[in-house]
């Protein structure tokens, strides 16, 4: 459990784990430099309960830093993601363990139910939220994942020995979990399990698109990471998909001269994609634009029928 500025939040996120059905387990909290009275809360948690150990950083070392972190010094035989102002439903561990007695390769994750800052249900769900109640949710996600991330993280549970060298990536601010995601996808097969097991809750302003740039950065690096890894081992149409979201990226941030550059690059794997004409609609309009718009809906047609 990475913990960062989540006081309100932070002592009922302890109590979810440590009221599990199933009692066997170690709750690593690293609070990560928190300027509030998290630390408080967490020694007072830890000086009650032995399974808790925490870790507190003097200053702010990131959110992949921290994660990468505590999967060194997990001693599990597996491992769940958690954070500090989510919450987990009681038999959540005791449900998902089962599904590992026939095959413990696999990544199991759940549905989640969205709740409020104080904790009132929205009525939605994540899988909802991010569009993603008609898509595959068990078995081989890979290139489904490539197109776009929509695992509930904090519901995410598996072996740690699986993780090997896969790890958060800690030149990103923001799509570490993507890119995390991804990388287990190639690997191993998820099961999904319907059920809600976990509650994500929002609060506050959305960070992503109040740093839009840091964001788009992260999309360039994640996008190229993913063709220098799996290039030679997806279609034609996956690859040029990344190569645009790549030019997407540029053209947002105002690269004009480096959009262009990647036209023949798509053109040449995929001559009959809309692609190209989408950046050329890009380089010539402007943010929020209805052009703009109704590119980036051609956009996501496309990418629903790769």
């Amino acid at each position: 459990m990475p913990s960062y500025n989540h006081e309100k939040y932070i002592a009922q996120a302890i109590e979810s784990v440590l009221n599990q059905t199933f009692p066997d387990f170690e709750l690593i909290i690293i609070d990560d430099g928190s300027k509030d009275r998290s630390k408080e809360i967490i020694k007072a948690y830890e000086k009650k309960d032995k399974r808790i150990r925490a870790i507190f950083h003097k200053n702010n070392k990131g959110i992949a830093r921290t994660m990468n972190e505590g999967l060194r010094k997990a001693k599990g035989k597996f491992i769940a993601l958690f954070s500090s102002d989510d919450v987990w439903v009681k038999d959540k561990l005791e449900k998902q363990l089962k599904f590992f007695e026939k095959n413990d390769d696999l990544v199991v994750w759940s549905e989640g139910l969205v709740i409020d800052a104080q904790g009132n249900p929205t009525g939605g769900t994540f899988t909802q939220m991010y569009g993603a109640s008609k898509k595959k949710k068990s078995g081989n996600l890979f290139e489904e994942l490539l197109k776009g991330n929509y695992i509930f993280g904090q519901s995410v549970i598996l072996k740690k020995k699986n993780i090997k060298d896969i790890t958060y990536d800690e030149r990103l601010k923001y799509l570490n979990d993507y890119k995390f995601m991804v990388d287990l996808a190639y690997n191993y097969e998820f099961y999904y399990i319907p059920e809600p097991l976990a509650m994500y809750r929002i609060h506050g302003k959305n960070s992503i698109l109040s740093d839009r740039r840091e964001w788009l950065r992260d999309q360039i690096l994640v996008s190229t990471y993913f063709l220098e890894r799996y290039g030679d081992r997806i279609s034609k149409k996956l690859r040029a998909m990344l190569y645009h979201r790549i030019a997407s990226a540029y053209a947002q941030l105002g690269e004009r001269k480096i959009v262009l550059s990647y036209l023949p690059v798509l053109v040449k794997i995929d001559p009959i994609s809309l692609y190209p004409l989408i950046l050329l609609g890009l380089v010539a309009t402007s943010e929020n634009s209805l052009g703009r718009k109704i590119l980036r809906k051609v956009y996501y047609l496309l990418l629903y029928n790769i």
